[in-house]
């Protein structure tokens, strides 16, 4: 059974196991030991309530601090940071191996894909990513390695696009001593590296085209070649893919093997711009803060949101890792986010929103049919699953067109 525990946020990462009650303080008799001038003998203590663990201060000289904010008690929660004397500590208080899939959406559509990957996650079929840069394809195949059998197996990534052709090759496949300059020891690629476990071909799509042949070969008969080897290994990997470009344009172009495609494109998914699953964007904006210690005034998230996001989640992560580096220890409000946008691509914004507008617009109709079709023609019960007032729901089915008869028993 997973144990809650607490974990140093420092060069030597120690971990604390958390039972029903712990104290915490510099007394060797405490079950959380933190041993640093600013820390009291009793500094707090924690507590198994109904409603959580309950973190109380002990009326210690320099306070209990729970992501930043000085308190007497609260309940914590998992990835909350807790502050003692100048140390930090990170609460993990859920398994995310426990989990069907942890991530999750606030956009029922992405909703439902996400949550298919908790079975696709438990197969051994390749899976290919598809979707524009910045999204968190990478994130994705972290997330279906660790919920699958070979999460006790390694997670080795390549960028397909970041090497030169034959560095990816050796890469890839390995190489023996002496097969080409530079090549002074015998040396493991990634599809050994990644044995028991799980090989993640970031940018798939600018692999060259003979190289393409290579790995086919690779996946097909399970086994590769060294560079520079006359004899083949035999591989124990699942491949999860990845790109930003369309592989359709790029096979009928003749720069992407057809063959390759449909041997990786087992499964696919394709994880949607930021712009459209705006409903998450307090959530991964909360998220990058917490972990880099900013916080963002209301009038700044509201400019945030109108933001299109071109970069998308990479993007936002990067504006919050600038705000916590320019502005330090500062509230960010409005006047600070002009300043951080990155507007390289800025001119652009307002062509990507007009864009992306009917695709908005086609979601939330589809959102729409499908709620009332699950809610038989209820318009009070629909409104509450979209989260909004029922005045909204009448106006966008006259907008849409929609006739609510057509969806009643």
């Amino acid at each position: 059974m997973f144990q809650p525990f607490f974990k140093l946020l420092s060069d030597n990462p120690k971990s604390f196991c958390v039972q029903d009650f712990a104290a915490i303080g510099k007394d060797p008799q405490c079950q959380i030991h933190i041993d640093n001038p600013l820390t009291a003998e009793r500094h707090a203590r924690i507590e198994k309530k109904d409603q959580g663990y309950l973190i109380r201060d002990l009326r210690s000289v320099h306070g209990t601090f729970v992501n930043d904010a000085r308190i007497l008690e609260a309940i914590i929660k998992d990835g909350d940071i807790l502050r003692i004397g100048d140390q930090e500590l990170i609460f993990i208080e859920n398994d995310p191996r426990d989990n069907e899939f942890s991530m999750r959406s606030r956009n029922e559509i992405w909703n439902q894909e996400l949550q298919g990957l908790s079975h696709v996650s438990k197969t051994e079929f390749p899976v290919l990513i598809l979707g524009p840069s910045g999204t968190g394809k990478d994130v994705i195949a972290s997330n279906l390695h660790d919920r699958s059998q070979r999460q006790r197996g390694p997670f080795v990534s390549v960028n397909c696009s970041a090497l030169s052709e034959t560095l990816i090759e050796s890469e890839l496949f390995g190489h023996i001593k002496g097969s080409f300059t530079g090549a002074i020891n015998d040396r493991k690629g990634a599809f050994e590296a990644a044995r028991g476990g799980t090989l993640f071909l970031d940018e798939i799509g600018d692999l060259s085209y003979s190289l393409q042949a290579k790995l086919l070969r690779a996946l097909e008969n399970n086994e590769i070649r060294p560079v520079g080897s006359d004899k083949n290994i035999k591989t124990d990997v699942r491949v999860i893919a990845a790109t930003h470009q369309n592989l359709r344009e790029k096979i009928h172009a003749g720069a992407f093997r057809a063959d390759l495609y449909f041997r990786l494109n087992v499964i696919s998914i394709s994880p949607p711009a930021l712009s459209l699953r705006m409903e998450d964007f307090e959530d991964l904006l909360y998220t990058f803060a917490k972990a880099l210690r900013v916080r963002f005034s209301f009038g700044a998230i509201s400019r945030l949101k109108k933001h299109s996001w071109p970069g998308n989640i990479r993007e936002l992560k990067n504006l919050v890792t600038r705000a916590a580096a320019i502005y330090p220890k500062e509230l960010i409000t409005e006047e600070h986010v002009e300043k951080l946008i990155d507007r390289t691509l800025i001119e652009k914004e307002s062509d990507c929103s007009l864009k992306n507008f009917p695709v908005i617009k086609e979601i939330e109709k589809q959102m729409i049919i499908k709620r009332l079709s699950a809610n038989q023609g209820n318009q009070r019960r629909t409104a509450q699953d979209l989260g909004m007032p029922k005045s909204t729901l009448h106006d966008r089915l006259r907008y849409y067109n929609i006739d609510v008869n057509n969806y009643k028993l």
